[in-house]
Formats: structure tokens, C-alpha cells, sequence
């Protein structure tokens, strides 16, 4: 699943190609929006809440689509050929005169009243990369159920908006905390710090990085290195996997940095 500095980008991106157009043609290929009709309309703004993307439009509705484990937005020029995979995974085109964006594989593609985005992103916690961003409400939320690991509490949305497997093995690593750590016994404040300038550092680039070298295999500490040495004291990478079957989510962590 897409972390939420690649949302955070991806709607950087389109809001600079579609704000202030006016739309020539919509293709949603979704049975409820089958008959939808959005020509006509002007791109207000696209922006990111959390893992959401919302594109809102001057008739005062807003499209939300979400990516949840493979979907994508890419931008074409008018007749270039789509790379972003087989048409029939196409699930919503947006026509300008300029650019053609294109929605693969999205879950989730619907369109509500401006004004009541809330029911779809109302959930949600503070955004790490949002204009609400609030650090004490996040401590506020994680810190409500103390003796949830801190693992689980990271990934929940509920608590704060953004943080994926990538960057909750990532945070947890350079803290020196265990995932299964039950949140009464971790320095949450320090933590959701760590976790905020980590996204920030990776907002505006393509290619995450979070120990400061882009080469490859190199760009992370713990994160999808199960068996490998650790870097900082060579001790072999652990994983587990929790959650629903069909659903599992993974955990990495070294067993010498990060005791339980």
C-alpha cells in the first residue's frame, strides 16, 4: 500500500497539471458512476488526506479515490500511449485540453458534495503531511489505548494519517522500539516527531529514502530487509506478519537494535 508521501506527491502532481482546467471529457468505469458526466466542470484543486485522494471540481463536488494496495494515477499528453498497465484496468480518465489522468486499479471511485467530504475522510486522524497536521491530537489518539502495541496504533489512520509499513519499520528502527512494544512504555511524542521528518524528507521525490542513500538496496534500514544484517550491528533482520488472512501487514525489526 502506498505510503503517504506517495499520495501526498501524486496529488502534487496532478493538482499542477489539472487545477484551473476545465474538463473536456470523463470516462468513469465504475458501475455507480457508469452514467456520470463531469465535462464542463473546472479542477478546483486535487489534494491528499492521508491515503485519500480528493479532486474537487467548481460544481462543488468532489471526486475521492483511494489507492489502497495497487491502484495509481498517472498524467499523459492528449494521444500518448498509456504505460500505466491493460485497459481493462482502467477505472476513471480525466480529459483537458492538456492532460489526460488516468486511475488503475482504484478501489474506491466516488463522488460526494464538497461539503461533506467528511464522510468519507472524516476518520481520519491528523494528517503528517496535511494542513491540519496536529502532533497533539496524534499523541492524544495513540496515547487513548495504552497498552496497544505500538505497531498496530502507527498503522492505524484513526490515530494519524499517513504512516505504512514502510515508514512504521522505519520509525520504529532509528527509535530503538520493538513493533509489539505496548504504547505505554514508548516516547509516542518522540516517536510521531520521528515520524513526521521522515515524510517530509520524502514528500517531493519519487524514490523514498530513509537512510539518506538512493542507491539501491540501500534506502532503507529494516523495511523489507528479513534476514539481512542489520546495518548499524549486523544482526539478522526479523519479519512477522499480522492481520486479516488476505490482508496481512508486515513487521521488520532488528532483534539487538530494538529489544522487546
Amino acid at each position: 500500500m502506498p505510503e503517504g508521501d506517495t499520495v501526498y506527491l501524486a496529488c502534487k502532481r496532478l493538482n499542477q497539471a489539472l487545477a484551473g482546467a476545465t474538463l473536456l471529457k470523463t470516462d468513469f468505469r465504475v458501475p455507480q458512476l457508469a452514467a456520470a458526466d463531469l465535462s464542463g466542470l473546472t479542477v478546483r484543486q486535487v489534494v491528499s488526506r492521508g491515503k485519500h485522494q480528493l479532486f474537487r471540481f467548481s460544481d462543488d463536488t468532489t471526486l475521492h479515490t483511494h489507492f489502497k494496495m495497487e491502484g495509481s494515477w498517472h498524467l499523459y499528453r492528449p494521444g500518448a500511449q498509456r504505460r500505466g498497465g491493460p485497459e481493462f484496468q482502467i477505472r476513471a480518465v480525466l480529459h483537458t485540453a492538456d492532460w489526460e489522468a488516468v486511475g488503475y486499479r482504484l478501489p474506491v471511485v466516488e463522488i460526494v458534495p464538497t461539503a461533506e467530504e467528511h464522510t468519507v475522510v472524516g476518520h481520519l486522524g491528523p494528517d503528517l503531511l496535511g494542513p491540519d497536521w496536529d502532533p497533539d491530537e496524534a499523541l492524544r489518539r495513540i496515547e487513548a489505548q495504552p497498552d496497544r502495541t505500538i505497531g498496530e496504533a502507527l498503522l492505524d489512520q484513526r490515530n494519524l494519517a499517513g504512516i505504512g509499513t514502510l515508514y512504521r519499520a522505519e520509525t520504529l528502527f532509528l527509535s530503538g522500539i520493538h513493533p509489539r512494544a505496548p504504547v505505554r512504555e514508548v516516547p509516542v511524542a518522540k516517536v510521531i516527531d520521528r515520524a513526521k521528518r521522515l515524510l517530509e524528507a520524502n514528500k517531493d521525490r519519487p524514490d523514498q529514502s530513509t537512510t539518506g542513500d538512493l542507491h539501491r538496496g540501500k534506502t532503507t534500514w529494516v523495511f523489507e530487509r528479513a534476514r539481512e544484517s542489520c546495518r548499524r550491528c549486523g544482526t539478522r533482520i526479523r519479519e512477522e506478519s499480522f492481520g486479516p488472512r488476505g490482508q496481512e501487514r508486515k513487521s521488520y525489526w532488528c532483534p539487538s537494535c530494538q529489544p522487546l
